[in-house]
């Protein structure tokens, strides 16, 4: 039987089954609710508590600025609504890179309808954002300036402490998406100089529906929906004990393993890259060929389609990715390789391969003998 190769880690990720033995008694036994002052509730309400805490560790925040969501989504969603409106008093501006993802790019563009005023920040041709463009952008009215962390598409890595350096010194709060970049690359939010900070569970083995979002002690924000004291009434309603749960695992397993992982997932993508380079003319790597994350691939290829590209791959039992899973479907061309510069063409074609814990140095092989006889046949 053929085995099914699966590079698309940065879409999502399969539950590790240390992270399912961990939410397994949340879902059947530990069954009450955390607001309840019961055993029942007490039980649980100390499993939110103890993930609080650990989750706070790993980025070197205290655990009352921990605060849970449903994912990433909610996460960048409830930074950038609900600190522009808390703090209009102050100005009316916010700066965001071009290439943000689109829960961040959409919950500005609904912004603008209220009246604020939204800059994009430019990058260069490997996806990074000059922080000098911060300096130029930012003025008195600035109340929010918010850049990723990694790029969900092309992996790259921004320099995101010297912009919130700049956001600081302004008087602005920052804000990062972090979700590409949690449990991947190790994070201070101390020497990032962020306020505001997005990740998500799934991205990293653990379950879907489970994220948080850091808050700075003394940021202020509204909160999105109302009918609760959850949260600390930041994010009201009844708390999604066994995604939490799964989330402190995930993060915790994780974290144990940023000393190694990073390192051979880098070389799991260098022979991907380089075998990719080596027998198929034709392919220019999108971002930054060292500031990027460990595990992404982006590669654009001359000549073909990139949905064509992922159906014959998925013939043959590979799974890969056009770029965002949240923009999948789209016939529009990537805003990410678009605002690299890329020309329509060159950007239909691309193809994101990102590897994971189960990946070998066999399956990178197959994926490239797999990728020139596709080509070669499409382009023929």
């Amino acid at each position: 039987m053929r085995k099914m190769i699966y590079l698309d880690h940065a879409a999502t990720t399969p539950v590790d089954p240390s992270v399912f033995a961990a939410m397994t008694p949340f879902l059947t036994e530990k069954f009450g609710n955390p607001s309840s002052v019961h055993s029942f509730g007490r039980e649980v309400r100390a499993a939110i508590d103890e993930a609080r805490d650990s989750i706070a560790s790993t980025i070197g925040a205290s655990s009352s600025e921990i605060y849970f969501t449903s994912g990433g989504t909610e996460a960048d969603n409830l930074a950038i609504l609900g600190a522009a409106r808390a703090n209009r008093a102050k100005g009316d501006h916010i700066i965001i890179s071009a290439i943000e993802h689109h829960a961040v790019l959409e919950a500005c563009e609904h912004l603008m309808e209220e009246g604020f005023r939204v800059s994009y920040l430019p990058v260069n041709r490997d996806g990074l954002v000059d922080p000098n463009d911060v300096t130029a952008a930012i003025n008195k009215d600035t109340i929010l300036v918010s850049v990723m962390h990694v790029n969900n598409e092309i992996g790259v890595i921004e320099p995101i402490s010297a912009i919130g350096r700049i956001a600081r010194e302004n008087g602005a709060l920052f804000h990062t998406d972090a979700v590409q970049s949690f449990g991947v690359l190790p994070i201070d939010v101390d020497r990032l100089n962020v306020d505001l900070l997005s990740a998500s569970a799934h991205k990293i083995y653990g379950p879907k529906g489970s994220g948080f979002l850091y808050v700075r002690t003394g940021v202020r924000i509204q909160p999105l929906q109302f009918g609760g004291s959850q949260e600390r009434e930041r994010r009201p309603g009844t708390e999604n004990v066994a995604g939490i749960v799964g989330l402190r695992a995930a993060a915790e397993l994780a974290v144990s393993q940023l000393d190694t992982a990073p390192t051979r997932l880098a070389a799991l993508r260098d022979r991907l890259i380089d075998g990719i380079f080596n027998r198929i003319p034709g392919a220019h790597l999108n971002g930054h060929r060292e500031l990027r994350a460990p595990g992404n691939a982006n590669i654009s290829f001359e000549g073909v389609e990139g949905e064509s590209l992922l159906l014959n791959l998925d013939l043959e039992g590979i799974a890969a990715s056009s770029g965002s899973a949240c923009s999948a479907g789209s016939l529009a061309p990537s805003h990410v390789l678009t605002a690299l510069g890329l020309p329509h063409e060159l950007a239909q074609g691309s193809l994101r391969l990102t590897v994971g814990r189960g990946t070998t140095e066999e399956d990178i092989d197959t994926v490239i003998d797999s990728l020139e006889s596709i080509i070669n046949r499409l382009r023929g």
